[in-house]
């Protein structure tokens, strides 16, 4: 099962957004278990527009809430050029802006393993 997963992920550098550390290190040890180079962590915005401007990256976990302020900003760099990103919140959808809806989520504590992977999976490599 675990070559399943981690196929289209392997030797991507994913940065991770998330301002709580706990999550965090989760992210970068299970995104590490399948392979991905890890960037970051970022916990707030304008670090990770700074990382993004500065580091080679494939693609992006973003949480929606960093520190009280939303990740939009980076949400809309990363749509505009073009580097997939996932969304991982709490936030229930109806809850967030149109413009936002149509991407990518994951539910923040309630996401299987497998469920995970194969959803990032298809976020990196498209052809999943």
């Amino acid at each position: 099962m675990g070559e399943t997963l981690t196929n289209g992920l392997s030797g991507r550098r994913i940065l991770v957004v998330e301002d709580e550390v706990i999550v965090a290190w989760a992210l970068e040890d299970m995104l590490a278990e399948m392979g991905c180079a890890i960037v970051g962590p970022a916990a707030r915005v304008n670090q990770a527009l700074a990382m993004i401007d500065d580091e080679s990256i494939d693609a992006v976990v973003l949480d929606l809430n960093l520190n009280g302020q939303m990740s939009y900003p980076v949400a809309d760099v990363l749509a505009s050029r073009g580097v997939p990103f996932v969304f991982l919140t709490g936030y229930h959808k109806s809850s967030i802006p149109e413009a936002y809806v149509g991407g990518s989520w994951l539910a923040n504590g309630a996401k299987p393993r497998a469920r995970t992977c194969t959803r990032t999976n298809a976020i990196v490599d498209r052809s999943c």
